[in-house]
């Protein structure tokens, strides 16, 4: 009777041993997901969605631009967005794209590593019934999508970074050197307030600049040195 008992007490710790790691697996499971789900609002400044909010997905280093810096930077741009080619380059929420087509850009090409995040995104240009000529979103890593050639530069590229992770400089070397950008682009970076712009080509100045307490952000353009 003792072994019976004994028996029946391990194979009851057992049991509930399991219960416990396949809980476990579930909420690391849950935990998993819960990064990934909604936690806030985007809302688009202006255009012909002006004033629509649509929901933001939490992943690491995600920082959608705030309200402010899009309404400035999209003040810099209002007479040169209608009918612009636009890239929003480490897109997140898409703010930067989705502001500029509200205001008439003719295409957007957004570029978002994360699959949950391009999967929202992808919702939320559905939800605003954007067609599918006007916006294409690559979930792709956004050094390896650069590394492609184009003939066909944008007209605007955003380029909006997670911080501290050095990214622009390999980024902007590759956008030049495979004709993403030439003369004619407009260049926007967002980057933390504490670092130097990165070094750009022979001709690319920065034409307007402002920071917040923790964000620095600008507009580059090309000038002709002979002008």
């Amino acid at each position: 009777m003792i072994k019976t008992r004994n028996k029946r007490q391990a194979s009851a710790r057992s049991g509930r041993n399991s219960e416990r790691v396949t809980g476990a697996k579930r909420n690391r499971s849950s935990s998993a997901k819960n990064a990934h789900q909604a936690v806030g609002q985007v809302r688009i400044i202006g255009g012909d969605w002006r004033g629509r909010k649509l929901p933001v997905l939490s992943a690491e280093g995600l920082r959608p631009t705030s309200d402010r810096v899009r309404e400035t930077l999209f003040n810099w741009l209002q007479f040169e967005v209608a009918g612009a080619r636009c890239l929003d380059l480490f897109a997140g929420s898409g703010a930067l794209g989705l502001e500029a087509l509200s205001r008439g850009a003719k295409f957007v090409q957004f570029v978002e590593f994360v699959p949950e995040v391009a999967r929202q995104l992808q919702q939320n240009l559905q939800t605003l019934k954007v067609e599918a000529a006007k916006a294409k979103i690559s979930n792709q890593d956004a050094l390896q999508w650069s590394q492609q050639t184009t003939d066909k530069a944008f007209d605007m590229v955003f380029l909006d970074p997670p911080f501290h992770k050095d990214f622009l400089p390999k980024i902007l070397e590759n956008l030049f050197s495979q004709g993403w950008i030439n003369s004619q682009t407009c260049l926007y970076l967002e980057q933390e307030n504490s670092i130097d712009w990165p070094d750009l080509p022979s001709g690319w100045l920065l034409d307007r600049e402002k920071s917040t307490s923790q964000v620095k952000y600008g507009l580059f353009r090309f000038h002709n040195e002979s002008e």
